[in-house]
């Protein structure tokens, strides 16, 4: 691959094109000419994307702003050096709002081309350091996302400040919603790849021969609908970082061509014959099995291997309960930011519950649930949705028990329920000291339909009657004597202090 700059020459006049053609060739510039603005875009759109195009503007069939105004469609980030035999301030005006970077006007001299190359030079690389500037800003913003407060967690931060400089592929394993891709991105942000580009793809969103063509790209007439030629991904992300998240959904003729990418450095678009070089660092992510997936032939060991360099396991949020209230201020501040309203104060009640609460879809859903406790502003009824939630969890301990036969799968579910309502008002009515008013304003429902639930369920005492109050002690006391192998649900788990935003 030759080190020269390109530049794609656009004129009708073939005299024009030969003058500029030596005259920057004698530069140093790899020179290819072009006499019409649709060979421009035909080149261009078959992938060809040369340092720098010279386009004439008055050219028959199509001119040079309407080229200039499609080729801006095709790739906005082309530097082009518009010229014209006129100097109408109209035309230089709509040359540079449609994306040129300079105007020179005929007939000009070497020097009169120099200082324009050099201008079109410093605005491209003014240009790329601001997209570059832009990216960082929003890599600080993703790095600041990334909170620890759990022993885990902050043995996680340390890895990745270890592992970001190293070039070498990270495996980064975990369930759905633990932030797999905020860690991958922190990687990028800490390496010395920082400043190019970090792509992303979902391995699982797409069928196979579709997921082929997004990774590698195409030539013009490689399948039907291929009406121009596309790069793929792993060209955009050349000098980045590639972020392929659900890997192991990848089928395995994927998996032996990215292999094949990881070994050499390179790879064919689909229907070409030229051969692709990359440098990608590449990190990969799954929420599955590995060791299972491969010994069922789902994976390939030799990938596995080979993308497994270094590799980071994320521990899901049931298993780092400290970090729930920190990540639920976090998730206020932003949404309430984001839809413009005051940050609601949570009560005592609603962040024991999301304490109690197992998350299995871990931060992503409780992300959604304090998304919702901002726009909706009803803590009584967040708090009865994870009582709820929780209710249903614990209903999986118990699937195994026989049900006799004369009791059906509604009176089942309808008992389980019945009991888990029964502990949360009896919960209630303790911590309130048997004020079934604060009760009823705890779990956000009438007075009068708390007074019928307690007398449903055997916990209306009377004033002087103690008997209840001390059965429904002792269930709690019981309960939380039985969970005291699993902190995550005992009900009256202190709830960490909430750090100030």
């Amino acid at each position: 691959m030759t080190d020269k700059e390109r530049i794609l020459v656009v004129d009708d006049e073939p005299s024009i094109r030969k003058y500029l053609q030596t005259l920057l060739e004698v530069d140093g510039f790899e020179v290819a000419t072009v006499s019409s603005g649709k060979e421009a875009l035909k080149r261009v759109g078959e992938g060809d994307r040369p340092d720098y195009i010279i386009l004439d503007v008055l050219m028959p069939e199509i001119d040079g702003l309407e080229t200039l105004r499609q080729l801006m469609q095709v790739d906005r980030s082309l530097s082009v050096l518009m010229l014209s035999c006129s100097n109408e301030t109209n035309t230089v005006v709509e040359a540079i709002r449609l994306g040129a970077l300079d105007y020179l006007t005929k007939p000009f001299e070497k020097p009169d081309l120099d200082a324009a190359f050099l201008k079109c030079r410093q605005k491209k690389e003014l240009r790329t350091e601001n997209t570059a500037l832009k990216e960082y800003c929003e890599a600080l913003t993703e790095d600041i996302s990334f909170l620890a407060a759990s022993p885990q967690m902050l043995k996680i931060r340390q890895q990745i400040l270890q592992i970001a400089p190293v070039d070498v592929p990270v495996f980064i394993s975990g369930e759905s919603g633990v932030g797999k891709e905020v860690v991958a991105r922190m990687i990028h942000i800490r390496s010395t790849r920082r400043q190019q580009p970090f792509i992303k793809v979902n391995c699982a969103a797409l069928p196979g021969e579709l997921l082929e063509s997004e990774l590698f790209g195409f030539e013009q007439g490689a399948f039907t609908g291929a009406v121009r030629a596309k790069p793929g991904k792993f060209e955009l992300a050349n000098h980045g970082t590639m972020f392929l998240d659900e890997i192991a959904e990848m089928s395995p003729h994927l998996q032996a061509k990215l292999l094949h990418v990881l070994q050499d450095g390179q790879f064919s678009r689909l229907g070409a014959r030229s051969v692709v070089n990359v440098d990608v660092r590449v990190l990969a992510a799954t929420n599955m099995d590995v060791k299972e997936a491969m010994r069922s032939g789902r994976f390939r060991e030799d990938l596995y291997y080979r993308l497994n360099v270094l590799s980071i396991h994320i521990p899901p949020l049931r298993e780092r309960t400290e970090e729930i209230p920190l990540l639920f201020r976090h998730f206020l501040v932003k949404y309430s930011e984001k839809y413009q309203k005051p940050a609601p104060d949570p009560s005592k009640h609603l962040l024991e519950a999301a304490l109690r609460y197992g998350w299995p879809g871990n931060l992503r859903e409780l992300e959604n649930f304090v998304k919702r406790y901002v726009i909706l502003e009803d803590d009584p009824g967040s708090f009865r949705e994870l009582l709820e939630m929780t209710g249903q969890q614990r209903v999986a301990p118990r699937e195994e028990v026989p049900v006799p036969k004369e009791q059906g799968l509604k009176a089942l579910v309808r008992g389980l329920k019945d009991e888990a309502e029964t502990e949360a008002i009896a919960d209630a009515l303790e911590k309130t000291n048997w004020c079934r008013k604060d009760a009823a304003r705890m779990l956000g429902i009438s007075y009068k339909a708390l007074l019928y639930k307690m007398r449903q369920f055997n916990l209306d005492s009377g004033r002087g009657s103690r008997s209840a109050a001390a059965r429904a002690a002792k269930a709690i006391a019981s309960a939380k004597e039985v969970a005291q192998k699993e902190p995550v649900e005992i009900p009256g788990t202190p709830v960490p202090a909430i750090p100030e935003s």
